[in-house]
């Protein structure tokens, strides 16, 4: 029952529709609690197996609301404090997902946008999308979304993009490692669908696994401790009910029982 927010059900995929296209999706305090709390749910439906986030009208997301920006700029160090914690935490909760992520980018994806994009594991756009860190620009910086943006593009990227404030172009966007494929805007929409159905293929216990496990290999020295505990990862993953139907499955020349029209094991 959101007033910013539709959540769209196909099946296993759920596709959270930003719904604010005369203000081009951008968020305010009811949006971003709004998402936080959709995400929260989806991921705890078992029946939902990949979260599409989409955007109604001509834009992804042109980030904060100005007004909103405007009445942040009025209060105290307190209140903006506490509309910053809510934004981290909704990106947080986004890039947390134990579901696998795909932001569908049509248009612009500014700021916090860019923000919304870099959070999801997966970002696909149209070739007519454009993406920038515009904050500067209002006197501001990106710094709840650094955390996303930054392991999207690197800091090299970061250090002009931060500053400079450019439009990013979508063909741009992938060479710099923000979104993985560009497609013309009608293919957009087959494009997802055909990741989305990629994504089905593979357990969910183990896409979950393996969302967690770059989070603790990123970034880390190969050393002992890593070579150790990427090693229980796998031993203890290779004893659950799912991985064992998956390689039965795949010896038996059957579907494994997670796929679509099926029981998850």
């Amino acid at each position: 029952m959101f007033t910013t927010l539709e959540i769209e059900l196909k099946g296993p995929v759920a596709t959270i529709w930003m719904n604010r296209p005369d203000l081009h999706n951008a968020f305010d305090e009811i949006l971003i609690a709004e998402l936080t709390a959709a995400c929260v749910a989806l991921d705890e439906d078992s029946d939902v197996r990949v979260v599409v986030l989409a955007g109604r009208g001509k834009s992804f997301s042109a980030g904060a609301d100005l007004n909103w920006m405007r009445r942040a700029a009025n209060n105290g160090i307190d209140d903006n404090l506490n509309d910053a914690r809510a934004l981290a935490r909704m990106l947080r909760t986004l890039s947390g997902m134990e579901k696998p992520t795909i932001a569908r980018v049509q248009g612009a994806a500014l700021g916090g946008g860019m923000g919304l994009a870099s959070a999801c594991d997966i970002a696909v756009a149209s070739t007519k999308a454009v993406f920038a860190t515009s904050e500067v620009r209002f006197g501001i910086i990106p710094s709840a979304i650094s955390p996303y943006v930054l392991r999207a593009i690197g800091a090299r990227q970061a250090a002009r993009y931060f500053q400079s404030a450019e439009r990013i172009a979508a063909d741009r966007a992938r060479e710099i490692g923000l979104v993985h494929d560009t497609v013309e805007p009608d293919a957009l929409d087959a494009k997802v669908q055909e990741i989305v159905t990629a994504l089905l293929q593979g357990g969910p216990l183990a896409q979950a696994a393996a969302k967690d496990l770059i989070r603790a290999v990123d970034g880390q020295s190969i050393n002992d401790n890593l070579v150790e505990e990427t090693a229980h990862r796998i031993a203890h993953l290779r004893a659950t009910p799912e991985a064992r139907e998956g390689i039965t499955a795949f010896l038996d020349k059957r579907p494994a029982s997670w796929l679509p029209g099926d029981s998850t094991p």
